[in-house]
Parts: C-alpha cells; structure tokens; sequence
C-alpha cells in the first residue's frame, strides 16, 4: 500500500508541519512518477526526482506550462474571472518576448551598483530594532527588505508598500485565514487581484505622461512586436514582478535565518568565514526551496520511468524534492553553508528559469551579512508560525531573541 497521500499537496499539512519530506523520499525511492487525484482538485502526476524534473523543465517544446499552472484546490480557481497573464503562464515564443523586457536589469552587471542601496535599506530595517531584543523577524525584517527593494525599483511611494504586502499576501495565500479577505480563497484572491490592477492601472496613466526611471514607466512605454504592451498583459507584469520580488526572497530570509539557528555550528561556520556568504545562500535557498511546485502539461503521449502519460495530463513538479535528491546531493538533509557543489532548482530551470534570481541573491547576501555582522547573538523566542500554502512555502511568524553589538 502506498503510505503517501495527499499531504503532498494539502495547504492544512503545510502549515501544522511543514514540507512533507518523508512523502518525497518514499515517492522518490519508489514511486518517481506517481498519480494522484486528491479531492477537490484535479487528478496530477507527481514528478520528485531532481533529472525528471529537469528534463521536463528544459524541454519547452513537449511541455506546456499552459493551461495549468500549479496544482490548485478547484474553488481557488474562478472559471469567470481573467486570468493574469504574465511571464509564469506564457510559453515559448510569447514568453521570451516579454522575458526579454525586463532580462537586462536584472543581470549581475546592472544589479551590483544597487548593492549599495540594499546594504542601506537592511541597516535602516536593523536600526529600528536596535533599541529591543525581540521580534517578530518576519514582520520586522524578512517582510520589509525585499518589499522595500522592489518597491523603490517600481518607484512606488512608502506610503503604498503596506498594500503591496497586504495584497501579495492574499494572492500567495487566499486560503490562509489570517489573509481572507472574504468568505473564501476565491474571492480573497479576486479581491486581492482587482486591488492590484487598479492600482496599477493609474499608475501607469501617470508614468506615460510623467516617465522615470523605474520598472513602471520601462515596461509602461514598452513595445511587444511593434505594438504597446496589451492593457492586461502590462498589468499582469506588474502584479508579477511585486508578488514574486516580495514573497520568494521573504520566504528564504525567515526560511534561512531558521536553518542557521537550527544548525549553530554552521552558523558558527559562517560567522567566522564570511566568505561563505554565497554558498551559504546558495544552501538557503536550496534547503528551503520557497516555490513548492508548478505543472507542465505535454502536448503528446510520453513515457518516464517506464510510466505512460497521455498529451494533455498535468505533471507537478516539485522543487523541495528535487533539491533533497539522494542521487544528486551528497547527505541532502544536512544544512552546509559550504555545500560545493550546489545546482538546486529552488529558481527553476529552462526558459522559466527565475527573472529575479541575481536580486534574490544580491539581498540575500547582504540581509545575511548583516546577520553574522550586527547579530551578537540570535535564538528563536517562540513557536513558527507557517503560511496555509501547497504553493509557496512561507513562514508567517518567527518570534527572535537577539542582542545586537554596540
């Protein structure tokens, strides 16, 4: 009998205990392809092993990301709203038209100088815990950072960036209590998502008559094949570049600095090796894999693993498996700050590979500098509380004990 079930996929599992791991690694060692048809949801395959995964991610020819984007419970969806339209649901070659839009500012080269700027929003956000020795580090530092960096890329006033936490919050996670913002999912992520186009709507009215150097007036004055970008297509990029440069990094901040606490000789490790910082990032992001899963669709009949799946089946990836793949990572469930090497999926791979990886990384490092510099000391003070997601792998409070150094 097989002992996995649909724990894999349960936002209530998800936030009482976490990734479902152990499910993972018995899927992984015996059951690689494997379907299930959890109620409430559409029927799926199951993807866990790191090649499989890779090997369908890389290949944009035979596997559609349309028209499933992820394994969603069915009343999350509403048949009569417009769907977003942005870079996580196009293929090729749509995709790498409005890829390309935005691919420049975020390569290595053009992100450094903003280094600078980061390093000072991370002390800023520090600054104003300096006088107390205990937080909630989520919403006074994880939360704050990559919303504040984004944010200022966007040019969008401080008054506005509790919206954006607010509205990314109940998008990412609609079934979450605590972010409802009506009788169910489905109408707290339509709220959520009129709330953002309407934003955005006037703010592009005033960025093509008044432009700046920010992302909005770059892709407001942008052209698709010629033509200005379509109304919802513009829209749909702005929700995306905010939801995804907001929630990800956040994820990873809380994600790491409890994997750090949890492993204090690596912690240590660190502290006394601060040229760790992007291995130890690299590691963090590994280890918490913030994306949980996304679906391919195949356009013909294949096979994997001697498993035959007929054109138009859902295949649900998941990227925490991948990256606790036995075959791949020596000893994966050991947190190493110097993991060497280290080729996660936790930013995917293929044509969707992350936009904002090189950013991600960029806060990453200096959030984390910041850390092992102005942190004399650092404990959990209470309970983690996480997010009610199969989606998004989020912890929603982490209580911290600290004393900073003089």
């Amino acid at each position: 009998m097989n002992p996995v079930g649909c724990e894999i996929i349960d936002p209530l599992y998800y936030e009482k205990y976490g990734y479902p791991h152990a499910s993972w690694a018995y899927l992984r060692r015996h059951q690689p392809v494997a379907r299930f048809a959890p109620p409430g949801m559409l029927p799926f395959w199951a993807i866990t092993k790191y090649t499989d995964l890779g090997a369908i991610l890389r290949d944009s020819k035979r596997f559609k990301i349309a028209p499933r984007i992820a394994v969603f419970p069915e009343e999350e969806m509403d048949p009569e709203s417009q769907p977003f339209r942005h870079l996580l649901n196009m293929d090729p070659p749509e995709h790498g038209k409005y890829r390309s839009l935005m691919a420049a500012r975020f390569q290595p080269r053009t992100l450094e100088p903003k280094r600078e700027a980061v390093d000072r929003i991370v002390d800023e956000v520090l600054d104003k815990i300096a006088d107390r020795n205990e937080v909630d580090f989520v919403q006074a530092v994880a939360a704050i950072v990559p919303l504040a960096v984004i944010a200022e890329m966007f040019g969008l006033p401080r008054e506005d960036w509790d919206l954006m936490f607010q509205w990314s919050n109940a998008l990412i996670g609609p079934g979450d209590p605590e972010y409802q913002q009506g009788t169910t999912a489905k109408e707290t992520a339509s709220r959520a998502a009129r709330a953002f186009i309407d934003y955005f709507r006037q703010i592009t009215d005033l960025r093509r008559r008044e432009p700046r150097e920010d992302f909005i007036s770059i892709l407001a004055n942008a052209d698709v094949d010629g033509k200005p970008i379509a109304e919802w297509e513009l829209l749909s990029y702005f929700v995306l570049l905010i939801v995804a440069g907001n929630e990800t990094t956040r994820n990873a901040t809380s994600g790491g600095l409890l994997a750090l606490m949890e492993h204090p000789d690596e912690f240590a490790k660190l502290r006394q090796n601060p040229e760790l910082l992007p291995s130890t990032v690299e590691e963090i992001v590994r280890w918490v894999s913030p994306v949980i899963q996304f679906c391919r669709t195949p356009v013909e009949d294949i096979e994997i693993r001697e498993t035959k799946i007929r054109a138009g089946e859902s295949l649900c990836v998941f990227y925490p498996s991948a990256n606790r793949d036995e075959e791949v990572f020596p000893d994966p469930f050991s947190f190493r700050v110097d993991r060497q090497p280290n080729e996660h999926y936790a930013f995917g791979i293929g044509v969707h590979f992350c936009l904002g990886a090189n950013l991600a990384r960029l806060q990453l490092q200096e959030i984390f500098h910041k850390i092992i510099t102005r942190f004399a000391e650092i404990e959990l003070a209470g309970p983690v509380e996480r997010l009610r997601s199969s989606f998004v792998g989020g912890i929603k409070r982490m209580p911290i004990r600290y004393r900073l150094h003089k």
